[in-house]
């Protein structure tokens, strides 16, 4: 067990040693944030004044571990816009993302896990085909469209939900359905497959012969034995509604991270940037950890395996 969380944290280091490494040098060849921070009837003396104030008349390589060094100290860098701490002003969007990914991750797994055993339990059936085929279309349309829809519907023409802003409990219902919706449907389907295979295990045909009612066999004897797949289902959900953040919370004018990562690009404050990508890609490190280490702990099988 131990070597494989060694393994595991290694794989988490190198992942987001890979992510620092490529935003340090897209944000640096794609363009000099220095032009985008000063007027364009700037001098040249005063914008090589002020590369040179913030460090980016250095060579590329120079540049790169100077960073590095400074971020194995704990800073991450100030922002080109208002010289702040590029940490604390990225720490301030955290709290209302975390809320949204996780009213959306609750949604996704409440009305994925049921859709999913209800088609089960209705295998090849009208209802098995209708839930499935509604589950597919719903996670194929893109989450820009769904939040357009979900925004005329309610907010235009019914009126009763804000289509913006917040952070409030009625500003969360829609982003909040946007992420759930979007990914309950590859929940359904991976539930589906799930119970599926439970329900073909002997202990549930001896527990059917029971006199049990058939939702407490779902509840108490199918849905712990899809518990185990679940947990790496949501490791790559996580993945990829943080990934999604950006356009939600841009659709819903969302006050989070991935709303302000937009923002940040389009002023090139490369310190800002960088915070963000480095805190998502711990985000998601972290996320896939955790799914191992509850692989591990609730399956004795894979204690002391060693990992493929």
């Amino acid at each position: 067990m131990a070597r494989n969380i060694a393994i595991a944290v290694l794989r988490m280091a190198v992942t987001v040693f890979l992510a620092v490494t490529f935003v340090f040098v897209i944000m640096r060849v794609s363009g000099d944030p220095i032009r985008a921070l000063l007027p364009l009837d700037a001098p040249e003396e005063l914008v090589e004044a002020t590369r040179i104030e913030w460090g980016l008349d250095q060579p590329l390589h120079v540049q790169f571990f100077a960073y590095v060094g400074h971020l194995l100290q704990g800073d991450f860098g100030r922002s080109l816009n208002d010289s702040r701490s590029a940490l604390a002003i990225v720490l301030e969007k955290v709290p209302a993302t975390l809320l949204l990914m996780s009213s959306g991750l609750l949604l996704s797994l409440i009305v994925g896990t049921s859709l999913g055993v209800l088609a089960a339990s209705h295998r090849g059936a009208f209802l098995d085909r209708l839930v499935m085929t509604n589950a597919v279309l719903v996670h194929s349309i893109p989450s820009f469209l769904l939040g357009i829809v979900l925004i005329l519907i309610f907010a235009v023409w019914l009126g009763v939900l804000p289509s913006g802003g917040g952070p409030s409990l009625g500003h969360l219902i829609l982003p909040a359905a946007v992420i759930g919706l979007s990914h309950a449907g590859v929940v359904a389907r991976f539930v589906r497959s799930s119970t599926l295979e439970v329900l073909a295990q002997p202990y549930i045909k001896v527990a059917g012969l029971k006199p049990l009612p058939r939702w407490y066999m779902l509840a108490a004897h199918v849905l712990p034995g899809t518990a185990l797949p679940l947990l790496t289902l949501i490791g790559f959900s996580l993945g990829a509604m943080i990934g999604g953040a950006a356009i939600v919370e841009s659709i819903f004018a969302w006050p989070g991270v991935g709303r302000f990562l937009v923002s940040a690009v389009a002023r090139r404050d490369v310190a800002v940037v960088q915070t963000i990508v480095i805190l998502v890609a711990l985000m998601m490190a972290a996320a896939n950890l955790l799914t191992d280490l509850l692989y591990v702990l609730f399956d004795p099988r894979l204690r002391g395996r060693r990992p493929a």
